[in-house]
């Protein structure tokens, strides 16, 4: 009896262990598909603009059915609001990481974010489509405004810091908002330039953008990096 009990134990974990597997399965294929359909929505964005991606268009381009991009999202707008989320998230979380990775000077970690806008983890061609698409939208749309707003607060404010620091180090004359304000807009047209396939390259725009920040802090930073103390 004892032998049968602890067989019929056995047997209902195994159960358990599998149930749980299966679940475990399930949440992971769920996950995966919403990923294919939000990379899927960068390319299509990318390929044919805002208005003229469909769901149908973007289940093609994942390979699933019209059906699945259905049942996680609903609608366009929602999947175009998640893929927007997403994309936020990856540019947030990608220049917090590359300040991270840095020591604490001012220096170190205004290179840090220079170099991050222009890695090739997160400036690709398609993605700097998708970013042009959603700005070209919104204006007219609040949710995508309060999406991007707060990070581009924080963002802006990260760098404004670090020209007050870099400015209270090196005597510098410039008032460190409206220098913040000059660097943030430099990069951003940096990256209009390289959507608009007009001939400038990721390492020519990067190497524009290092030539902006070692003539504004000449004491800090040189054409290779930040300078010895």
């Amino acid at each position: 009896m004892r032998a049968g009990t602890a067989g019929k134990a056995s047997m209902k974990a195994a159960e358990r262990v599998s149930g749980e597997g299966e679940k475990r399965g399930r949440k992971a294929s769920k996950e995966t598909r919403r990923q294919q359909l939000i990379e899927a929505t960068i390319d299509s964005l990318a390929k044919r603009g805002y208005s003229e991606t469909t769901l149908a268009d973007v289940a093609d381009g994942a390979g699933l059915s019209r059906g699945i991009v259905n049942f996680h999202f609903e609608s366009k707008e929602n999947l175009l609001v998640a893929t927007l989320q997403y994309m936020a998230e990856e540019y947030a979380d990608h220049w917090g990481g590359a300040l991270e990775r840095v020591g604490p000077s001012a220096a170190s970690r205004l290179w840090a974010l220079v170099q991050a806008d222009f890695d090739r983890r997160i400036c690709t061609k398609r993605k700097l489509a998708a970013w042009c698409a959603f700005w070209g939208e919104a204006k007219s749309r609040p949710t995508y405004q309060a999406l991007c707003g707060a990070r581009d607060v924080k963002y802006q404010e990260t760098v404004i810091q670090l020209c007050a620091e870099l400015k209270a180090e090196g005597g510098y004359s410039y008032a460190p908002e409206p220098m913040a304000i000059s660097l943030c807009a430099l990069l951003e047209g940096l990256w209009l330039r390289l959507m608009m396939g007009d001939g400038t390259t990721r390492e020519k725009a990067l190497e524009a953008a290092i030539e902006f920040v070692v003539n504004i802090f000449p004491r800090h930073l040189t054409r290779q990096g930040p300078a010895a103390p």
